[in-house]
Order: C-alpha cells, then structure tokens, then sequence
C-alpha cells in the first residue's frame, strides 16, 4: 500500500498531525496511540497491515507529540480536551467517508479517550476496540480501593512532580524511558532499531514535557458525561488484553468488560502491556474482524 500519507486536522483549539493509509472506501478505522508512542511508532504494525485489508485507517499524534500542536498548559491536556480532539476527527473521518460512523481503536491512553468518546459520542462509533486501558470508572475505582494497583501506578504518581520527570527521563536521549520499554514487554517487542526511534522522538523539544502532562492533568476529574448517567458503553466493544501487563492488572479486564453492553473480551495470556506489538497479527485479525461484524452504514 505504499507509505501512509501525513495530514494535518484541526482539533479543538490544536492541530493534529495524521497518518492516513487504505482506500477511502473502506471501512474507516481511527487508531489512537498511548504513552510514550506517537501514531508512526505505536502502530508501526498495524497501519499498513489494516490498510492492505481494505480499512481505511487514520492515525493521529494526539495533542502534544510528534508534529501534533504542543499546549504550553496542564489543563491543556484534560481528558475531555482529548476527547474533543477525537471527535473532530470523528467528524472529519466521517465526512470523508460519506457520512459513515467510524470505528475507534485505542491503547494505553489512547485508549483513556476511546472510552470517554464512546461514552460522550457513541452515535458517532461503528465499534470500539480497546487495548489494555480499563474503563476509567474501573480504573478510578482501583486507585482509590486497590493498594497493589497503586504500587504499579507509582509512575502516575511520579509524574506529578514539576519538570524533574521530563529532566530525568530526556536524559542520555531518553535512555530510561526506552530501557524501561525493553523491561515491561517481551524481548521481541522493540528491536534496537525501534528503541533508537523511540528515543529520537522523545527527544524532540518540548516533547517529554507535553506528553507527562497527559497525566499531570489527571487531577481534572471530568464528571460523568450527560446522557451516560451510569457510565455504561453502548457501542459494540472488544477488549484486547495482554494478561502479563506489569502496569495494570489483569482483574481490571473483566471489570471493564462488565461495563459494556455488547463485549468480546480477548485475554492474550503471553503479551504485555504492548501487545500490539508483540501479537500483532492477531491484533489486526481481530481490529479487522469486528470492523467487518459492525460495519459502519
């Protein structure tokens, strides 16, 4: 399919630089990276992949990575600003595609704004798929009732402290953050060559700074959308789970597959964290299959 070709959408109140890849009859498919990945590197193995099988597929760098705007401030980066950032490019997709209603993917964070878009936009969805983030009521819940989950949320808690995250994680080229991908998933998961990507793109100014506000704007609770009172999604759902994830434990999979009402519930008893990465042929066959089972109309 050649290589994608890059965009730029505007957001609210940012611009969005986009990957785009398929033909644009196909079924429209809008993937959103997590945490420390951009659109190139957090689907390097699924863009080309789900364009071949006839997906129309569009990949942002969400607000403050890669070639996407940088927000100076915290609250720049609430979870309902992100959201919002989906949906304009829910509309814009979209309107490209006819009018259709689009099919989301999210990991990681990305996949923190697929869930709260489907709870605020769910007319809007085809189908979500979600990849080892749990519904942010599951999580919430977790962090406030489960002290093993605290443990391994240190990070977040970390990330709270002005500058010195950025400071020390950008230095020696980010040399931390990508010994730190090599440590939490499988060896094949990031070659050399993936981590000196990695590290290059940490490595952008202002890069490590906008990408750890993502969490220091966890302290900006969003309330419960109106119209979903219970928190409850509407829209088909599949999870994807790779169960040895050393970040989020395996329990909160079920927990947030509780909440859905249509699920497929798919744990990956070998994968981590990243398995997009490390399953990645059975991550396409299943992203491509319930696009396929819910087509947008």
């Amino acid at each position: 399919m050649g290589e994608p070709e890059r965009v730029f959408v505007a957001g609210r109140g940012a611009r969005l630089s986009c990957l785009r890849a398929g033909p644009v009859g196909g079924e429209p498919v809008l993937l959103l990276h997590g945490f420390p990945e951009g659109a190139k590197l957090g689907w390097r193995r699924q863009i080309g992949p789900l364009a071949a099988a006839g997906l129309r597929v569009w990949a942002p760098d969400q607000r403050g990575y890669g070639e996407s705007d940088r927000p100076p401030r915290i609250g720049d980066y609430r979870l309902e600003l992100l959201a919002g950032d989906a949906r304009a490019l829910l509309g814009h997709v979209s309107r490209e595609a006819g009018g259709r209603r689009v099919h989301l993917v999210g990991h990681d964070w990305g996949g923190a704004v697929a869930w709260w878009t489907a709870l605020t936009s769910p007319e809007r969805l085809a189908s979500l798929t979600i990849l080892n983030c749990p519904h942010p009521m599951v999580f919430r819940r977790a962090l406030l009732g489960s002290p093993r989950q605290v443990l391994r949320s240190w990070y977040m808690l970390w990330f709270q402290v002005p500058w010195l995250p950025e400071r020390l994680a950008g230095a020696d080229h980010g040399a931390s953050v990508a010994r730190a991908l090599r440590k939490t998933g499988r060896p094949d998961a990031f070659t050399d060559d993936d981590l000196d990507r990695y590290r290059l793109f940490l490595g952008q100014p202002g890069a490590l700074r906008t990408m750890i506000h993502w969490y220091r704007a966890l302290r900006f609770t969003p309330s419960p959308p109106e119209g979903a009172p219970d928190l409850r999604i509407r829209v088909p759902t599949q999870i994807v789970w790779g169960v040895q994830d050393q970040f989020i434990g395996r329990e909160f999979a079920a927990r947030s597959a509780a909440m859905c009402d249509t699920v497929e519930l798919r744990l990956v008893e070998e994968a981590t964290h990243w398995v997009q990465h490390e399953e990645a042929e059975r991550v396409n066959a299943w992203i491509t299959g319930w696009v396929q089972a819910h087509p947008g109309g």
